[in-house]
C-alpha cells in the first residue's frame, strides 16, 4: 500500500494508523456481526496488531459470546462507545472496522462469509468469492498475505 490509512471513533479520542496493506478484508453475514453492529454485515481488514499504530487514548475490550466458544474482544472507544476492532484467538491479529476509517472506501471485501445468514434484500457482488461459512485461507489469501500470517501464527 502506498499511503497509510487513518481511521478512528466518532469522537476523536481513540485515532489510528494501518501502516501497511491489511493481510485481507472479510465481509461478515454471521448473526453475531449483525447483532454487534446492528447492521446486515460488518466489513473488518485483517491485519497484524503491531501495524496497527495507535494515535489516540487506547480503547478498551469487552469480551462477547461466540457460537464456537472461543474468544471474541471488541475494543472499544472508553468515552463515544464505537467499536473499532476485534481480537479473536490471538492479540497479534486484528480486525479492524472498516467503517472507522477516515476513508472507509478505500478498503473492498475480498470475500464475503457467512452468506447463509445474509440478509435476502442484500445482493453480493459478481467476482468476489462468498461462502456460506468459512473458508479455506490457503486457498484464496495471496501468497504475500499468507506469508505475514505465518510470521505472527505459528
Amino acid at each position: 500500500m502506498s499511503i497509510t490509512l487513518d481511521g478512528g471513533c466518532a469522537c476523536g479520542q481513540v485515532r489510528y494508523r494501518l501502516i501497511s496493506a491489511p493481510l485481507f478484508v472479510h465481509c461478515c453475514h454471521c448473526r453475531n456481526c449483525q447483532r454487534e453492529t446492528g447492521s446486515a454485515f460488518v466489513l473488518n481488514a485483517l491485519i497484524e496488531t503491531d501495524r496497527v499504530e495507535l494515535k489516540g487514548s487506547a480503547p478498551f475490550a469487552v469480551a462477547v459470546p461466540t457460537d464456537s466458544g472461543g474468544p471474541h474482544r471488541i475494543y472499544r472507544c472508553d468515552s463515544c462507545q464505537v467499536a473499532l476492532w476485534s481480537e479473536y484467538s490471538s492479540p497479534k491479529l486484528r480486525f479492524v472496522r472498516v467503517g472507522t476509517l477516515n476513508e472507509p472506501h478505500a478498503l473492498k471485501p475480498d470475500v464475503h462469509i457467512y452468506t447463509r445468514s445474509k440478509v435476502p434484500w442484500l445482493t453480493l457482488p459478481e467476482g468476489v468469492p462468498a461462502f456460506a461459512g468459512y473458508y479455506d485461507s490457503r486457498k484464496l489469501w495471496p501468497p504475500e498475505s499468507l506469508e505475514r500470517r505465518r510470521a505472527i501464527l505459528p
